[in-house]
């Protein structure tokens, strides 16, 4: 068997908690009764599992998406760790063969599809850099490069295909940027990660680390400079947002706790709320790590990384059913 890669690239850091005994065999557990669970790949896929770190200094774990779906809904694509290198491959959804490979690279860090697509753009891990690029979604292994010589990471299109927005990190923090693909032009706007361009034309979600190392969702219109927080607690950390097809729903990536005993279990669910912060609600509670989720194009769905349903702790890409009132 190859041998299976984990990434770690950003994280978020968490209150000290016991690391405990996970049962990952179990594919749901009682608090998500209701849910409709698939699992969508299996071993042979080896896809790559968001690293989750825990010990005395707390928990982390990666922010980046590392999963999505296209356009037509009908392909899901994720990294697998195969040959000692990280890949973008494609798997039907309707069907149970087995997956394309659509790159040939390295060591790629994360991914997003384009609005109309056509096009994937990526992350790259090259030595002490992470550059950008973009390449087809469809075919060949032609690649342009977007940026060079920094930590850049997280790629998402805007609405109108007009900017890639990504993540830099430098020695005064993580920020967000953009680059105008037609004109070759950098601009750099915020603080934040995980940028998340909103229908609304000039603003995108994003998440910022507070004073206290705790992930918040923030809303950030760039013509006006208008930031506003929608999303804090003072005990979860909360990041990955991604917005619902219909621009109602945020689906993110949240910290949570399980009771074991004397002690507390630190664990990553997926959670969901309105745009405007309201009706927060936690979908997942299995102790297995829940991440990196993604909508589905009908909004019906939610696609996800997790160990579940393994008795190894293997990582696969599950679905379940959005489920709110």
């Amino acid at each position: 068997m190859e041998k299976r890669i984990t990434l770690i690239l950003l994280t978020i850091l968490l209150p000290l908690m016991t690391l405990a005994q996970v049962d990952y065999s179990v594919v749901y557990v009682n608090q998500e009764s209701g849910t409709t669970f698939t699992q969508i790949t299996s071993e042979n896929d080896y896809v790559c599992m968001p690293e989750v770190r825990r010990s005395g200094g707390g928990v982390i774990w990666l922010t980046n998406r590392i999963i999505d779906v296209s356009k037509d809904g009908k392909q899901i694509a994720y990294l697998s760790a195969r040959n000692n290198t990280t890949n973008i491959f494609i798997k039907d959804l309707d069907k149970q063969g087995g997956s394309v490979q659509r790159t040939n690279r390295q060591a790629i860090l994360d991914f997003s599809y384009s609005p109309d697509g056509q096009y994937i753009c990526f992350s790259e891990m090259s030595g002490s850099f992470n550059q950008i690029f973009q390449t087809s979604a469809t075919t060949g292994y032609v690649c342009r490069q977007i940026t060079s010589n920094n930590a850049d990471y997280s790629p998402v299109y805007s609405n109108d295909m007009k900017n890639i927005f990504f993540a830099r990190q430098e020695n005064k923090g993580i920020s967000i940027w953009s680059y105008d693909i037609a004109n070759n032009f950098l601009s750099n706007y915020t603080k934040g990660m995980n940028p998340c361009p909103l229908k609304s034309g000039s603003s995108l979600l994003c998440a910022r680390t507070n004073n206290e190392g705790r992930g918040e969702i923030w809303r950030v219109n760039y013509s006006t400079g208008v930031e506003e927080c929608i999303l804090a607690d003072p005990k979860r950390s909360f990041t990955t947002p991604s917005l619902s097809p219909d621009g109602e729903w945020i689906l993110f990536v949240g910290s949570s706790f399980i009771p074991r005993g004397k002690d507390s279990y630190a664990n990553t669910d997926i959670y969901a709320c309105r745009t405007d912060g309201s009706q927060l609600m936690q979908l997942t509670y299995h102790a297995a790590d829940d991440l990196s989720p993604v909508w589905s194009k009908d909004g019906n769905w939610i696609y996800f990384i997790s160990q579940r349903g393994s008795a190894e702790g293997v990582a696969n890409i599950w679905r379940m059913n959005f489920v709110h009132q």
